[in-house]
């Protein structure tokens, strides 16, 4: 990792970037979720971006899959590149929603295959990790079986909220069913598995509040996202993780059909997934890179702590099931909460 002259120096060269960018002659805006990955992902990808091709990249959001929508529907798209959760970008495809990309401008051929598809490319890719609050527990927990077991493992639960791939495949793997064995998902199953520790479970949406939940010691154990494990490890807390069955996730740049800077839009999607560009994002976040080339560039003590290091224990989700199914899952989901 960085340290603090490192730091100071990229911090230099960022600001001399701006102003380098400030002046660019031609504009395009990227949207992405807000907070400290879209901080990030300014950093390490618009900044150099604007100043190697002279285009400023307006930052937008959060995103909003309605308003994206809606936007192409009406003809008047004012969204160019869009940082989305895999499995829309798979089932905005398939509606009609997104620009096929140039891929005589986006090199992918270090790009791990999981991540590319005609249509999108992975911005990034992260884990949810089992980790847990080592002042709660006696014995530390080691795989997502003994998540559900509170005679053992007592204490609160923390799962995220949403009915996205994750939260059924780990009930499913906690219960018995082999990773390659997931799809398609056994959801009585699944749902039956997470009825037995429901009424310890407390819901997380985002990652502040996940961080919040663990450091704190309400809860004490869930799934989280790694890099904010990562953080919190980082800033010295007594915080473990298994990396046991970690469930892969992506996000992906796509382009909304009818972009009006598409041109732009894929030279910046070449650059974001190139080996430098995601090398810096990762550095400064603790998510894995998407391009293989990247791992040779990031710090070396940092590795421990990516996705990329634990891939024999990696659980890759399958989002293409999801964007097929996840509408239909989310109404039983929704269902199921309000019981």
């Amino acid at each position: 990792m960085m340290n603090k002259k490192m730091r100071n120096s990229a911090l230099a060269l960022t600001i001399g970037m701006a102003s380098m960018a400030a002046s660019a002659s031609e504009s395009m805006s990227f949207v992405s979720w807000g907070g400290s990955t879209q901080e990030a992902q300014e950093e390490a990808w618009a900044v150099p971006f604007s100043a190697i091709h002279d285009i400023k990249v307006i930052q937008d959001g959060p995103t909003d899959y309605g308003k994206l929508k809606a936007m192409v529907e009406s003809g008047n798209v004012q969204w160019d590149l869009v940082d989305v959760e895999a499995d829309f970008a798979y089932r905005a495809a398939a509606e009609g929603l997104l620009e096929p990309l140039d891929f005589s401008v986006i090199d992918t051929t270090n790009i791990d295959p999981r991540f590319v598809s005609d249509y999108g490319i992975g911005s990034f890719y992260f884990s949810f990790v089992l980790a847990y609050n080592k002042n709660r527990l006696s014995s530390e927990p080691s795989s997502w079986q003994q998540l559900f077991d509170l005679e053992n493992y007592p204490g609160k639960r923390a799962l995220y909220k949403w009915p996205s791939p994750g939260v059924l495949e780990l009930a499913l793997i906690a219960d018995g069913v082999e990773p390659a064995n997931l799809y398609p998902l056994d959801l009585d199953r699944a749902f039956a598995k997470l009825d037995t520790i429901k009424d310890d479970i407390i819901w997380w949406g985002g990652g502040a509040q996940s961080q919040q939940l663990l450091a704190s010691g309400e809860v004490s154990m869930g799934m989280f996202w790694n890099g904010r494990v990562f953080s919190l490890q980082a800033d010295g807390l007594p915080v473990g993780v298994s990396w046991k069955d970690n469930l892969v996730m992506s996000d992906f740049l796509v382009i909304p059909k009818g972009a009006k800077n598409k041109d732009a839009a894929m030279k910046f999607l070449a650059y974001s997934t190139s080996a430098q560009g995601q090398a810096d994002f990762s550095t400064l976040t603790a998510y894995s890179p998407i391009n293989t080339k990247s791992s040779e560039i990031i710090d070396a003590g940092l590795n421990a702590y990516l996705p990329t290091n634990y891939t024999d224990d990696q659980v890759s989700l399958d989002y293409q099931y999801w964007a097929k199914n996840g509408l239909e899952i989310s109404k039983r989901w929704n269902n199921w909460l309000l019981k």
